[in-house]
């Protein structure tokens, strides 16, 4: 795992401006790093080093290609670069002795070069964010993995173009002074993070996962194209249904995850993996002991509160399967401690307040290993969240009924004195969706007040306004998709992401291989969902190797009680320190008012809105990053 950054056209000092921007991102890379700037001057690169392969200096970056056209710099791992260099040797490109050592860059460099971007792309598996430096064609080409496991900024600063792994390196370019993006307030507020492509910045976006951007050198022109789509993937996999019984699914499945796991443990330094205690995490670490014939590194932490500690039941597992574990209790004053690091570790707000035992889990799994395998896309891609099955039967109530009677009842209720009851308002709010998509989204927007917290009203549209209700025919795999678009890449990877690099830990999810994701869907919804309990294809695998009465009780969730919290005075002084209103008023960003009602509401009505925390990480980003 790294940290990438560039400079095109840069007017100023580009070799010192690309310095500082490796700079910031040291802890994405601990181990070496270093620059290249183009002979006229006009394209620089940045690359920060967590040597994974290879960690001889062959593997080192910028790396220019054995014909000295092209130089790239490379966030990422290619799993199956052996099978890549191979398909090279046997197409007459290059012979075994050519290659300076065994690192994936160097694979990925040539197979780029020789097959272009586009086609090399899809004969690897892996993470990654990209940046290529034509010579010839004076182009520089960034890409992003097919899910967006690894970030990529891009955008224009100072007149410049500008990239890299992590948003706070556009912010230490010199003459840096992009304005807050305050359209996207109204999506952050909703959800509690910023949706790509979008950031919190005027002129800087994400790039979109599977996507491909080519910048003209002399004209910053760019264009951009999308090699691997999963929402084509997903509508080819439901027209396409898996005809097998449920046990061939199940064998299929599992043949797939060895397959990806057995790819993603090779590496030149420690490996190990996260425990929870939930199925997905389980049925990764018990493929994983299968593989390995070594006790395979097991890592959990717990928490003092029983009612969000799954230790005792993670330890059980890890005992079953015959991993080598190490646990953490960590107590509440730990979990505090985190808070102030935040802003600076995700550079934009982002409140997904599980991002604090996550970073503590990430750090003290890094003290023992430097790669660790989780279980994330489990609940996207196997029909996990109830929230699905919850979706799947209010809409097999609602969708008898003609959606213009519906969008008028709907709008009947919301106008009468019954919206002033929380549960009448919910059920107008949803009563005028349209389809499952809009019934999924809308659970995020049934409180008013969501939508008063930024001044300024935003009107951008996104990908969950975007998907078509009626995209694919069957409710639960539509709201999977939906968040398998923007829930998942948006929030969960960019947890995992930002937290372990924090502490120099490389994160990999055999989940989202590209033979998992696209096997999975082809899945019926009956191989996935049985009444309230889905993943039952996956339960299916882990019940192979943990016994299922091991497994049956309810999951805790991997979060942090932060509505109790904040009630305690150290927190709620730091909270009214934040939402002073004299200061939000003088910001000019939010409205005090509606900030000041949520938060009286909470400590004064007890009642708890989850937009407390997203207006935190927002004040706290905006005090300690925008204003440095």
């Amino acid at each position: 795992m790294c940290g990438i950054a560039g400079l095109i056209k840069f007017r100023g000092d580009a070799e010192d401006n690309i310095r500082k921007m490796n700079e910031r991102m040291l802890h994405r890379g601990p181990d070496d790093g270093g620059t290249f700037i183009s002979e006229n001057g006009e394209v620089a690169l940045g690359h920060r080093r967590l040597s994974i392969v290879d960690l001889s200096k062959n593997g080192a970056q910028p790396m220019v290609s054995h014909s000295g056209r092209m130089v790239m710099v490379y966030n990422g791992e290619i799993y199956n670069n052996k099978d890549v260099k191979q398909r090279l040797i046997n197409d007459g490109y290059a012979k075994e002795s050519d290659f300076r050592g065994s690192s994936d860059t160097e694979v990925l460099l040539e197979a780029i070069e020789y097959y272009g971007m586009k086609e090399a792309l899809s004969l690897c598996k892996g993470m990654f964010g990209i940046a290529v430096y034509d010579k010839d064609t004076q182009t520089v080409t960034l890409a992003r993995d097919r899910v967006g496991e690894k970030p990529l900024y891009y955008g224009k600063v100072a007149g410049a173009f500008a990239f890299a792994s992590d948003l706070g390196c556009l912010r230490v370019i010199e003459g840096f002074d992009n304005a807050i993006n305050t359209d996207v307030l109204d999506i952050y507020f909703t959800e509690g993070y910023i949706p790509a492509p979008y950031t919190i910045y005027k002129d800087i976006n994400k790039l979109e996962a599977g996507t491909i951007l080519t910048i003209d050198v002399k004209t910053l022109t760019t264009t951009e194209t999308v090699y691997w789509s999963m929402k084509e993937v997903a509508k080819k996999g439901q027209n396409n249904i898996f005809t097998g019984t449920r046990k061939e699914a199940a064998d299929e499945l599992e043949r797939l995850l060895k397959e990806s796991i057995k790819d993603q443990m090779v590496a030149d330094v420690p490996v190990g993996a996260f425990l929870s205690a939930g199925i997905d995490s389980s049925t990764i670490v018990a493929l994983m002991q299968e593989l390995q014939p070594g006790k395979v590194r097991t890592f959990t932490i717990g928490m003092e509160d029983k009612a969000f500690n799954e230790a005792v039941y993670a330890g059980e597992i890890a005992k079953h399967l015959g991993t080598k574990h190490t646990e953490l209790y960590i107590t509440e004053k730990d979990a505090k401690a985190v808070i102030p690091k935040l802003a600076n570790m995700f550079a934009e707000p982002f409140a997904d307040s599980s991002q604090i035992p996550t970073y503590l889990v990430s750090k003290m799994t890094r003290d023992h290993v430097t790669v660790s395998l989780s279980g994330d896309g489990g609940d996207e891609l196997f029909c996990g969240y109830t929230s699905y099955e919850s979706i799947s039967r209010i809409w097999g109530k609602m969708h008898g009924i003609p959606y213009p009677v519906r969008k008028a009842a709907s709008a009947l209720v919301l106008a009468s004195p019954l919206s002033k009851k929380e549960i009448y308002r919910i059920k107008g709010t949803i009563l005028g969706a349209e389809g499952p998509v809009e019934l999924h989204r809308m659970e995020h927007e049934t409180d008013p007040l969501t939508k008063k917290i930024a001044l300024k009203k935003g009107t951008l549209p996104y990908k969950y306004t975007e998907l078509k209700n009626g995209f694919l025919s069957e409710v639960n795999h539509e709201t999977m998709l939906m968040d398998m678009l923007v829930y998942h890449p948006d929030d969960i990877l960019v947890k995992v992401d930002r937290t372990a690099m924090a502490v120099s830990l490389e994160t990999r999810v055999p989940m989202l291989d590209k033979d998992v994701v696209e096997f999975a869907w082809t899945l019926p919804i009956d191989y996935l969902r049985e009444g309230n309990v889905g993943k039952q294809v996956l339960r299916d695998v882990l019940y192979r190797y943990v016994p299922k009465q091991m497994m049956e009780r309810p999951k805790k969730g991997f979060s942090i009680p932060i509505d109790k919290w904040l009630l305690d005075s150290d927190l709620r002084e730091w909270a009214e320190g934040l939402l002073d209103k004299e200061k939000i008023r003088q910001q000019g960003i939010l409205d005090p008012d509606v900030v000041e009602k949520i938060w009286t509401d909470y400590t004064e009505n007890g009642i708890y809105r989850i937009q407390i925390w997203y207006i935190l990480m927002f004040q706290q980003w905006y005090e300690e990053e925008f204003l440095r």
